[in-house]
């Protein structure tokens, strides 16, 4: 591959989490950081304490790169503060006042690093929220931030998964977004503002700057790859569900579907293996005993990326009814690996998918939406042919337009971009 650059810029990635193991976000620092590293750039990565075990374990040969802000007496104070509080206050509120404590101490080992020469720009990938602010001002070098994906709100009538105070803390949070990155003037002062889509951009707290369409997921295909042709569908038609058991991925729903499926086509039979962990597991454990569903629900825990491929290899579909989804790295990890998707029409994998590589369950009405996905899951199982032939082109489609290389092809662009005067 050729290289973008006469003279490769020096780079700082900045993010509070950089892992594997920690879902969502968390994942995407550590792409830009791992796969610029392996392309011989110099790159450096801040990032919490917290994470320092992981990425010793998984790039001992990155670690004299890796710099980490430390844990302090604030962050669990606050830790402990907001545990008392309902979800979105806690992550919102509180989940922000940890991330300027993090941010302020990232942004003076940020800014030591550039007097000291070695540091050309400093990229900021996450949070991934546009409403966030940034500290990363008035560092003497440009900065890029992004890309961010958000802006997103639950379905019609699912208005219950946020409580009353939750709804109002973020009705009142959205508008004072714009003074407190007034204040906090990162967003305002970056040389380039990446989103992921026109959502995004619409959220976007500040106007006249560079903004730069760049989608939030891709796929690294040494760790997702083409499970190649797949034998004759025999058996039941293999379900895989991979994230965390937190409400908004309705987990409950997807169970319901496959009750009354079983239910209404015990001819075709369905298993569903369940890969990841969460507070809601105990409760989901417990409906699928009581929906009869013992027998074909199989709760895997929390398991590596490889031991995730691995489950994906010989399944046969992925299905996410998630109603607060702005990215789905998921839906791209299965469809790379061949398999068809069936996902709720909202958010994120409403853009990723096609009818040609999925099915989209629409989850409004409510009241309705476990029959619909019932009717969905019934269709792949009915159709293993058309099934097969989904996977194979959520492959190909995933190859050309989500490669995570071509990725760092792109930012690299975007870097040259930042540092032309």
């Amino acid at each position: 591959m050729s290289d973008p650059y006469p003279a490769p810029p020096r780079l700082l990635i900045v993010a509070d989490n950089a892992s594997a193991g920690f879902g969502g976000e968390a994942i995407l620092p550590l792409k830009y950081f791992t796969l610029l590293a392996r392309r011989g750039r110099d790159v450096r990565l801040i990032t919490h304490e917290r994470n320092r075990p992981a990425l010793q374990a998984a790039f001992p040969d990155l670690e004299d790169r890796v710099l980490y802000s430390p844990d302090t007496a604030a962050h669990r104070w606050l830790w402990r503060i907001g545990a008392r509080f309902p979800g979105a206050i806690r992550d919102h509120l509180f989940g922000n006042l940890m991330g300027l404590v993090t941010g302020w101490q990232q942004r003076r080992m940020a800014r030591s690093l550039v007097r000291t020469g070695t540091v050309d720009l400093v990229h900021q990938p996450i949070p991934v929220s546009p409403a966030a602010p940034s500290l990363l001002f008035g560092l003497g070098v440009p900065v890029v931030i992004g890309p961010m994906n958000g802006g997103m709100s639950y379905p019609p009538g699912y208005e219950d998964f946020e409580g009353r105070a939750s709804r109002l803390f973020v009705a009142l949070g959205r508008p004072l977004a714009g003074l407190l990155n007034r204040v906090i003037p990162g967003k305002r002062q970056a040389r380039i503002l990446l989103v992921a889509n026109d959502r995004t951009r619409q959220a976007l707290p500040v106007r006249n700057r560079t903004v730069v369409d760049l989608v939030e997921n891709g796929v690294d295909f040494s760790l997702w790859p083409d499970a190649g042709p797949r034998p004759a569908p025999t058996g039941p038609l293999k379900l895989v569900f991979m994230g965390r058991l937190v409400p908004l991925k309705a987990v409950d729903v997807t169970l319901r579907a496959l009750a009354r499926h079983r239910q209404d086509r015990p001819d075709l039979p369905v298993t569903l293996a369940i890969l990841g962990d969460g507070p809601e597991r105990p409760a989901l454990e417990q409906l699928s005993g009581a929906l009869g569903l013992s027998d074909v629900v199989t709760f895997h825990g929390f398991l590596p990326q490889a031991d995730c491929a691995a489950h994906l290899a010989v399944a046969d579909a992925l299905v996410l009814a998630s109603l607060r989804e702005c990215g789905g790295a998921v839906v791209l990890e299965a469809m790379a690996m061949g398999l068809a998707v069936v996902a709720s029409d909202w958010g994120g994998p409403a853009g990723y998918l096609t009818p040609e590589t999925g099915v989209l369950v629409p989850p409004v009405p409510r009241a309705d939406f476990a029959a619909r996905l019932a009717d969905a899951i019934g269709a792949l199982a009915s159709d293993r042919g058309a099934t097969w032939s989904m996977g194979a082109a959520g492959a190909t489609l995933v190859r050309t337009t989500y490669d995570w290389q071509q990725k760092i092809d792109v930012i690299e662009t975007i870097y040259r971009q930042a540092l032309t005067p």
